[in-house]
């Protein structure tokens, strides 16, 4: 069996490199040559753990391609995976299905015999349907079905959530189109991986189900911890506590500045955006959205008011810039709302990342200084403030900080350290929720 997939982004790469892991014969689309050639040259668009590897090694085996002749790939295809982006629309909110149905429109008239057309990007209900129609519209004479197949796939555990998934989700309503689903996921129905079939509709909605849950449950711990630090409690045993129930579940019970990347916030304000289109209310995700949002700009004050509340002047270190360990992704990241505030305080601002600084310069600031290790982040800083929890930053000792730091101040957005630990060493600490 032949797979085509559109798109080279983040789900379109990992997607097709894991797929011939399986042993399937891929070809990987994108209408960027320059892309396309760094890809072949080896060379990674995105920062994901193990990546490199995959490619090259089924690469080399024969059984994965990267081209940008979409006609070709299509025609030897018996299944098509659209993976390109579903951003949110600039103005209303709305998930943008734009470069969805262009992909629809240009596969259409390349369709050899039969072939499922799967959408793999994250898209609204109804969008499978249309999908449908403009390749019906596009050619009459076209043999397909259309299926749904959402990816789950976090960020710097991308393979490993590809390969060993908690299920797989197919949205098909053909007994032909789910065998060609079945086909494809068969090594992990083989290791007993839950496949849910489903409508289309249903399986276009899981997605956003449940990342809207998932997003609810860092926020619901994120306003526990301001509750926390009201009361005196301790929000890490808090959500311990809470985690041990079974019915709960100690995953995403993490306390920080706020969530971001690129599925959790456009995926939520997509959400509350069918909901208004199908006039229903989705009151608890609009109000995560609003809290969210919130919380990411009060970041900066709570720096702020740490330093006493004036920063003029000052030398604030920013260790961590992405939305998360383990990747490149600066899309909505916390950093993009704790940064320019201080800015605009008058602080000099110098960060470091294990690997986002070079995306981070396209989004922040021309003003912020860059640094090639932690320590030379710190180094004469008044502040330093933790946004990202990479581990090595845990490795740093409270010593450390102590003898490369003009200052004493930390803000831990990430509860990285121990606070009696920094406090003994002459730190002034602040933590989330402690």
């Amino acid at each position: 069996m032949k797979i085509a997939v559109i798109g080279t982004g983040y789900v379109g790469l990992v997607s097709g490199a894991c797929f011939s892991e399986f042993g399937f014969d891929v070809t990987c689309v994108d209408n960027d040559p320059d892309k396309i050639a760094r890809i072949i040259a080896g060379d990674m668009p995105i920062y994901e753990p193990g990546l490199a590897d995959l490619v090259g090694r089924n690469a080399a085996a024969g059984r994965l391609h990267f081209t940008t002749d979409l006609t070709t790939a299509v025609a030897a295809a018996d299944a098509v995976f659209i993976a390109v982006g579903t951003p949110t629309r600039r103005g209303d909110g709305h998930a943008d299905l734009s470069f969805v149905y262009a992909v629809a429109r240009e596969v259409a008239p390349c369709l050899n015999g039969y072939t499922v057309v799967i959408t793999k990007s994250t898209v609204p209900v109804g969008t499978g349907r249309e999908v449908a129609k403009i390749i019906a519209s596009t050619n009459p004479n076209a043999a397909f079905d259309v299926a749904s197949n959402p990816e789950f796939l976090r960020e710097g555990a991308a393979i490993a959530d590809f390969m060993r998934p908690d299920r797989v989700v197919v949205g098909a309503e053909t007994e032909a189109a789910r065998d060609v689903l079945r086909a494809l996921y068969r090594p992990l129905y083989l290791i007993e991986t839950p496949i849910l079939f489903t409508s289309l509709e249903t399986s276009e909605l899981i997605k956003y189900a449940s990342n809207a849950f998932l997003a609810v449950k860092i926020s619901y711990i994120n306003q526990m911890a301001d509750l926390c630090e009201a009361v005196g409690a301790n929000v890490h045993d808090v959500a311990k506590g809470m985690g041990l129930d079974k019915r709960i579940g100690a995953k995403f019970l993490h306390p920080g500045p706020g969530y971001g990347g690129s599925c959790f916030p456009k995926d939520t304000l997509a959400l509350v955006k069918t909901a208004e289109d199908h006039h229903q209310t989705m009151s608890i995700v609009e109000s995560v959205v609003a809290y969210n949002d919130a919380r990411k700009i009060a970041m900066a004050q709570r720096v702020i008011a740490a330093m006493g509340g004036e920063i003029g002047g000052k030398r604030i270190a920013i260790l961590g810039l992405a939305f998360k360990p383990e990747t490149d992704d600066m899309r909505d990241s916390p950093s993009l709302n704790i940064i320019p505030p201080l800015l605009a305080a008058g602080a000099e601002v110098v960060a470091y990342d294990p690997k986002s600084m070079g995306e981070a310069k396209a989004h922040l600031p021309k003003t912020v200084q860059y640094e090639q290790s932690a320590l030379g982040c710190i180094a004469d800083a008044d502040a330093v403030v933790i946004i990202t929890e990479w581990n090595e930053f845990r490795a740093l000792t409270a010593a450390q900080f102590v003898d490369s730091m003009h200052g004493t101040t930390m803000i831990d957005l990430r509860n990285l350290y121990q606070p009696d630990q920094m406090m003994a060493a002459g730190i002034n600490y602040f933590s989330i929720g402690r």
